[in-house]
This record gives C-alpha cells, structure tokens and sequence, in this order.
C-alpha cells in the first residue's frame, strides 16, 4: 500500500495521481499539492465533501494550479 509519505514523494517527482480526499487529512493534501506544484504533477481530489471551503482554497493556493477539485459528486 502507498503510504502518505510516499505520495508527497511521489507528487514532488512530478507524478500526478486521483486521490479520495476523505482518506487523508486537509495538512496532508496541501504539502501534497504543493509539491505536485514544483513540477507541475496534476493532483485529482475526489471526495471533497470532507473538506471546508476554506481547506480548498488553502490547498488550491498551495497548488498553484496542479489541483482539480471533483465537485461534480458533490
């Protein structure tokens, strides 16, 4: 199984990835994001309903654009 770890590596080498928001915790998303930004990795987060509006913004400004929101399910 991929550890948290392992995604924010995977993420900082440029690996883009789908994830299930509600699995991981807001903190872990956004260090998530914001390595996926330094190589431009596109970040999926399903699930979104687990977090605030605010979480969203702060992940979405970590991102500098690498995240897409799955608000369709929503």
């Amino acid at each position: 199984m991929t550890t948290t770890s392992d995604l924010k590596i995977i993420a900082a080498n440029g690996g883009g990835m789908i994830l299930d928001a509600s699995k991981y915790t807001s903190s872990d998303l956004k260090i998530i994001a914001a390595n996926a930004s330094t190589h431009k990795a596109m970040i999926i987060l399903r699930n979104v309903g687990c977090l605030t509006s605010s979480d969203m913004k702060i992940i979405a400004a970590n991102s500098k654009g690498a995240v897409i929101f799955d608000l369709a399910e929503e």
